[in-house]
């Protein structure tokens, strides 16, 4: 292991620590249950490719809505501990499915990264290297973009809002780039430049998984909105920084900075209040 991953590794681990659950993923699970279930969603199988997604929608699905927001989540539970590869992704604090269920108009649905909720054989395609160096590859975000399509199609929209919470907001913008239905892409924690993010962090590259400072090209047509946590560690704000110098200086995305957030805090606590603005 090269030298600065123990850093890393134990920065990816401190979300997960804020919670107060098991690192079993029957728990894990569970807990992304009484969640949903709160808020009357329920859980939909997506089989998608290399692997079967898991998602959460509205138990009753809004009628004439042309427009759907879905939410990815992040990287979830990837290391146990600096030198141990957790063996099931799920995320003890999943940030992505609680600012979902805050969503605050319109409809919305809630997509896991490959290999989080799921069991049996549904781990199909699994394996360690897609929640370490093959995160962000091009069969993860061609799997994602064929889940989401299943969610459009269930919800009958022509039109999507892609929101991505940190590892996710990776995905959702390099799924944003292949597509053509995407009306807005927003990230929040979002590493959208991960040769940045291992070089501040002295870590290994992802070596494997697709950048989304690459895709500028494919984005500069969608209208883009960043929010980045001033005192986020794990994500700092010069990853969103550098990923907004690739596009032209008279059409840079847009990066919304908010002084007192870090990498959790308090992203899904004041997920409404933020978004409202811009729900379509």
């Amino acid at each position: 292991m090269k030298k600065g991953c123990s850093l890393l590794l134990l920065l990816l681990l401190l979300p997960g620590l804020s919670g107060c659950l098991s690192l079993s993923p029957g728990l894990r699970r569970d807990n992304a249950e009484h969640m949903a279930a709160a808020s009357e969603w329920q859980r939909v199988r997506l089989p998608a490719g290399r692997f079967v997604l898991a998602g959460y929608i509205p138990g009753n699905i809004p009628a004439n809505e042309t427009t759907l927001t879905i939410y990815i989540e992040g990287d979830g539970l990837a290391w146990i501990n600096a030198s141990l590869v957790s063996l099931d992704p799920t995320p003890i604090t999943p940030v992505g499915l609680a600012m979902a269920l805050r969503h605050p108009k319109g409809a919305a649905a809630y997509l896991a990264r490959p290999c989080q909720y799921v069991e049996g054989a549904d781990t199909q395609g699994c394996s360690t290297q897609y929640w370490t160096n093959l995160r962000f590859a091009p069969e993860v975000v061609e799997s994602t973009s064929q889940a989401i399509e299943l969610l459009k199609q269930q919800f009958q929209a022509t039109q999507l809002v892609l929101v991505g919470y940190s590892g996710g907001g990776a995905v959702a913008a390099l799924v944003a780039a292949r597509r053509h239905d995407v009306a807005l892409l927003v990230t929040v924690a979002g590493n959208l430049d991960h040769r940045v993010w291992t070089g501040l962090h002295h870590a290994t590259p992802l070596t494997g998984s697709l950048n989304p400072a690459d895709a500028w090209p494919q984005l500069q047509g969608i209208p883009q909105l960043h929010f980045v946590g001033g005192k986020d560690r794990i994500v700092p704000p010069e990853v969103g920084k550098s990923f907004a110098t690739h596009f032209p200086a008279d059409r840079p995305p847009e990066i919304r900075m908010i002084p007192n957030f870090d990498h959790t805090c308090c992203w899904a606590e004041q997920w409404a209040e933020l978004f409202t603005p811009y729900a379509r």
